[in-house]
């Protein structure tokens, strides 16, 4: 365990930053509830009718590519880690998973799944 006293002191360092922003919220914001603050309310629909009503498509559609190009970043993070142990090798791995991501991404602009009506 030599060598993660940084991990740990990251950890106790954020978890008490984060526990003390929430207090001070708490205690020194302001508290007007009323019926309107206090509904649910998410992705732009107002759940006030019956759960058997159609959802618009374009939320999964949207979903689904946030979690396409998410995965990018997963990909890409670790590749610069270790870009000068992989090469010329690496690199040109890297830009065939990148272009292959393009492609998709320019496929998704054609085909109009990144407008908003």
């Amino acid at each position: 365990m030599l060598g993660y006293e940084g991990v740990l002191l990251l950890l106790v360092l954020g978890g008490t930053i984060a526990v003390v922003f929430v207090l001070l919220s708490r205690f020194l914001g302001p508290r007007n509830p009323n019926s309107k603050k206090t509904s649910v309310y998410e992705c732009g629909v107002e759940p006030v009718k019956t759960a058997r009503e159609r959802f618009p498509v374009r939320f999964y559609i949207v979903a689904i590519l946030f979690v396409l190009f998410d995965i990018e970043a997963v990909f890409l993070l670790p590749w610069a880690r270790l870009f000068r142990e992989l090469g010329l090798f690496g690199l040109i791995e890297m830009a065939l998973f990148v272009l292959v991501l393009v492609i998709g991404l320019v496929y998704a602009w054609r085909k109009g799944a990144l407008e908003w009506e």
